[in-house]
């Protein structure tokens, strides 16, 4: 019998939305119901040449790279000696298929307290009678679109399984879930709709099966399972999303995969991550690298770093700042663009957030600042980013390297309500730099970072030292014990000024 060897618990997988009964039936015709779908794209090489890339799909790489194994065998899944770095499908589709069942379509309830079963059945089927094991044993899930919801109602609503099979689930990971349902047109998917089950994904049903009110349904409500251990994949492409003939994209519009609009996809207080995929097909959110890189780092990494950026001083162009001292009434609103990759990376980032892709933050100047230019006591300072990051994967060095390209731009002035568009200069920049990040912990979980801001200098010159933000660490109360705030500054020619807080913290 195999030991049980943290972080790499058994992994049950938990597809998405299948509408008609066609769709359904080509899901449960496939072992392993859309993971093993990989990619094979264009792209130029250093030498200028192009070549194809091929991503061989979540499945294969977690064989490759952690050694994960699937549990068929002779034709059959096996019930017995299932290894715990195991990859299981929740084939919770498998009654609407008339070869396999009754042909009636389970609901997120009966698809949630399935899921329960199958991972008491898993545990049974791992750990047998070592009390040891049975001690020790936890799930991770993973879960595309809709499967998102069908994990959250296992975790959410105390009539679907029992307090102990929630208990064994350790992270949750969802791409393109619609965690906030779905609109059409502006609208969410109307409660009377449904045919098909689209009314999974009304606010109001979903509360239901969420034991949340409708007005909260992102949220994770009174289940106690923390929200720092359910990690959000939002896709920003709507446009390579082809389902019903492109008819779904143009419905939702952008600022969505395609199907979940960029707002409804995350869980509060989730860490989430942004990248330029669609909600399925060839160019979708599963079958890539950036969302295989996000998914490993998350499950097996050791390493949370989040960045809040904090804006001191917004100048406005001499022009603008002319009119705002004659008395005019000044409005405008900023573009915050943040994208991060680790050491090592070639052909992906871990999270993108730009204005190209629509999904930069966007901040109007009277969210942080006060009409005389005085900084607002309740400021909203944007969280850029969470991610997650893996020591053990150090190519060069001894410390955790990666960059974060960093951009402000203003997305347009007014001037007593009139657009200021005479002087507008596209593409001008408030401040634009990359900022690479050297990290590393300590023995007593303190933490030691120093950065380069690599558009001024090479990345393996000298570093400067990050400061430990003194008053936020007290605030979090870990002065005395594992100080992980820093503050890096940033400032450019045109007086922009900010502070980047950088949180490092263990991730286990």
């Amino acid at each position: 019998m195999e030991r049980i060897e943290r972080p790499y618990f058994p992994i049950i997988y938990v597809r998405g939305y299948a509408m008609t009964r066609d769709e359904i039936v080509e899901t449960t015709s496939t072992p392993f119901m859309g993971f093993e779908a990989g990619s094979t794209k264009m792209r130029q090489a250093q030498d200028g040449s192009i070549v194809k890339f091929v991503f061989e799909s979540p499945l294969v790489r977690l064989m490759k790279d952690h050694d994960y194994r699937d549990v068929y065998e002779f034709g059959a899944e096996r019930r017995s000696r299932i290894s715990p770095r195991c990859i299981v499908i929740h084939r919770y589709y498998d009654p609407a298929d008339p070869a396999f069942g009754d042909g009636k379509t389970p609901s997120i309830v009966d698809a949630a307290a399935s899921l329960g079963r199958r991972i008491l059945e898993l545990r049974d089927s791992i750990c047998g009678n070592n009390a040891t094991m049975r001690k020790e044993f936890r799930v991770y899930l993973v879960a595309h679109s809709m499967g998102g919801l069908i994990c959250r109602c296992l975790l959410q609503n105390p009539d679907v399984g029992t307090a102990e099979t929630r208990a064994m689930v350790d992270k949750v990971f969802t791409y393109a879930t619609p965690h906030n349902g779905i609109d059409v047109g502006g609208i969410n998917v109307p409660n009377l709709l449904s045919i098909n089950d689209m009314n999974n994904f009304n606010r109001t049903t979903m509360g239901k099966y969420l034991k949340v009110p409708k007005d909260k349904v992102n949220t994770l409500g009174n289940s106690g399972f923390p929200p720092e251990r359910m990690f959000c994949l939002i896709g920003t492409n709507s446009r390579d999303y082809a389902a019903a003939h492109g008819l779904s994209s143009f419905a939702v519009g952008s600022l969505s995969d395609g199907l979940v609009r960029i707002a409804n996809a995350y869980v509060d207080g989730a860490p989430r991550a942004f990248v330029n995929r669609s909600h399925s097909g060839y160019f979708g959110i599963v079958n890539s690298e950036e969302g295989y890189q996000n998914l490993v780092r998350f499950l097996f990494g050791d390493t949370c770093a989040t960045a809040q950026l904090d804006i001191k001083a917004l100048p406005f162009p001499p022009e603008i700042e002319s009119a705002r001292k004659r008395g005019k009434k000044i409005e405008s609103s900023y573009y915050i663009e943040a994208t991060v990759a680790p050491r090592g990376a070639y052909t992906y980032e871990l999270t993108s957030r730009t204005e190209a892709n629509q999904c930069a933050i966007r901040r109007e100047y009277s969210d942080m600042f006060n009409t005389d230019g005085s900084i607002r006591a309740d400021a909203r300072a944007p969280v850029l980013f969470s991610v997650f990051l893996d020591s053990s994967r150090i190519m060069a060095g001894s410390e955790i390297a990666f960059s974060i390209n960093l951009a402000v731009t203003n997305a347009g002035y007014q001037v007593d309500g009139a657009l200021f568009l005479k002087h507008h200069i596209p593409g001008e920049h408030l401040f634009r730099n990359t900022l690479v990040l050297f990290a590393r912990p300590a023995e007593d979980g303190s933490w030691r970072l120093r950065y380069v801001w690599s558009d001024d200098q090479w990345a393996g010159g000298p570093k400067n030292e990050a400061e430990l933000d003194v008053a936020r660490n007290t605030a979090i109360g870990i002065v005395q014990q594992a100080p992980n705030v820093f503050t890096v500054p940033l400032r450019s020619g045109k007086g922009f000024e900010a502070e980047l807080k950088l949180s490092l913290s263990d991730w286990a």
